[in-house]
């Protein structure tokens, strides 16, 4: 989910719903998942229903995505505003769709395949899937020029557009991708623990919006680097662990990541200062 956050942080733009993306991709997955499994209303032997379950989650995030960036581009709205709507519908949504209830029982098939493990206990699907999103997304910011296209409008949007370049279409492609990586987050969610709520995701726009920031990422666009921000995960997720090691309090741990990200934003901003202040010295 960092990222897809990640490129729409560097496209100058925010996602505040994908933590409600996720929880209705995940309900609609389930959903259709249930029917499928051993107290569903349908027998399925040729795994049709665990192919439908997860395009269901997948599609309806991609979806949802695209939703956040038609509004951002139709009525242009700032995305904090218009992604800060939109979380508290899906959500509802999602209620709703459950009356909230958890849906599980699924088929075995779908939980052993996303549950394979190796070694002491090492879920291989969730790492495999960590890995090739990270090498897209590498791919795609750093060798492509729809990638390249992210950085010149999250730089400069003006000159971008000036430029010949589509602004509209690189916003809807951003929020598209963001909601797409929530619903792979989801997928691998019910694979592993079995089950979905409305209340699933309940703030992962912290976290996620923490991990990008912290991975490099720039609030002001047309910086950052997917690698950066999978490392930047890393380590909220290492403070969160540590926070249990060192046996503090687990209550202080959204008081820490909100400082770790402050403290990212003003380093940032203190690097975005020298660097002007080098670039007016070397023009006199």
């Amino acid at each position: 989910m960092a990222v897809g956050m990640a490129l729409v942080i560097i496209s100058g733009g925010i996602d505040l719903s994908v933590g409600s993306t996720y929880a209705l991709a995940s309900v609609l997955g389930a959903l259709v998942l249930h029917e499928f499994g051993a107290e569903g209303a349908v027998v399925d032997a040729s795994g049709l229903g665990i192919f439908l379950g997860i395009s269901v989650c997948l599609v309806s995030a991609a979806l949802c995505g695209l939703l956040n960036g038609g509004l951002i581009v139709a009525l242009r709205v700032h995305p904090f505003i218009i992604t800060l709507g939109t979380m508290a519908i899906l959500r509802g949504i999602a209620f709703v769709a459950t009356k909230g209830q958890s849906i599980g029982n699924f088929p075995a098939g779908f939980r052993d395949l996303v549950r394979f493990e190796v070694g002491q206990g090492l879920s291989l699907i969730p790492l495999a899937v960590m890995i090739l999103v990270t090498i897209v997304g590498w791919i795609f910011l750093a060798r492509l020029a729809p990638g390249r296209r992210v950085y010149a409008v999250g730089g400069n949007e003006t000159a971008a557009r000036f430029s010949g370049i589509q602004v509209n279409r690189v916003k809807l492609g951003v929020y598209l991708f963001s909601g797409l990586a929530a619903g792979v987050a989801a997928l691998l969610s019910l694979g592993y623990y079995g089950a979905a709520t409305s209340g699933d995701g309940q703030g992962y726009e912290l976290n996620v919006i923490a991990a990008a920031v912290v991975g490099g990422a720039s609030l002001t666009g047309g910086r950052g680097s997917a690698l950066g921000v999978v490392l930047g995960a890393l380590i909220i997720q290492m403070i969160n662990s540590g926070i249990v090691i060192l046996g503090i309090d687990q209550n202080y741990s959204q008081i820490i990541i909100g400082a770790v990200v402050i403290a990212a934003v003003v380093l940032d901003n203190l690097n975005t200062w020298l660097q002007r202040r080098r670039s007016l010295r070397s023009q006199r």
